[in-house]
């Protein structure tokens, strides 16, 4: 598994599906789809894409943060 962070190519929006993709080694398509799915289920998956957005660190910057 790699560190989780947005890589800078292969996003679409945020990258939050493409760095999930590249850490449990799956294709972003895969992982774009199944996020898509979920919405359709109640719940707060919206919300938590957001929260990803904004927490987790850009692939560039990644190499400079302690986690």
């Amino acid at each position: 598994m790699t560190a989780l962070a947005r890589p800078t190519h292969g996003r679409m929006i945020g990258g939050v599906c493409a760095a999930l993709a590249r850490r449990f080694g799956t294709s972003a398509k895969t992982m774009r789809v199944i996020f898509l799915v979920s919405c359709l289920l109640p719940g707060p998956q919206f919300l938590l894409y957001l929260a990803m957005w904004f927490l987790l660190p850009s692939e560039d910057k990644a190499g400079r943060t302690a986690w």
